[in-house]
């Protein structure tokens, strides 16, 4: 019997510690601290309580609590006022509330594509022969 629930909510709850990367093809709730990357196709809640020192790689997230590493959202990033984040971002949409702590550089995936296609294009006429 296969018991693939994409809907399903995975928690670790506050005092669990992980060490290594997490994987989950549902929505993540992380109370504790993950030593470790983390890569979800759903949402990413860290809690008030949750220590991520790692990546993230998710659609969604929610990080009220403290993230050590790179995230790369590719929908909704939300930073509540008690949010610790030190690293770069990649998102689509940014909601950061007063009281949020953020450092790293931020980059929106629509400007990174635009970019991207820009120097593709460059590259591509300076490849061009002349005639």
């Amino acid at each position: 019997m296969e018991t693939d629930t994409p809907n399903a909510i995975n928690i670790i709850t506050k005092g669990t510690v992980i060490k290594g990367d997490i994987t989950a093809s549902g929505d993540f709730r992380l109370d504790g601290t993950l030593e470790g990357n983390i890569q979800s196709n759903g949402k990413i809640v860290v809690g008030d309580t949750g220590v991520v020192n790692g990546n993230i790689l998710c659609l969604n997230a929610n990080i009220i609590g403290c993230v050590n590493g790179n995230l790369s959202v590719k929908e909704l990033l939300s930073l509540h006022n008690t949010a610790r984040v030190k690293g770069d971002i990649l998102i689509n949409k940014l909601s950061i509330e007063p009281g949020a702590v953020f450092t790293g550089k931020c980059c929106m995936l629509d400007e990174v594509r635009k970019q991207q296609q820009l120097e593709a294009e460059q590259a591509a006429n300076e490849k061009a022969p002349e005639e």
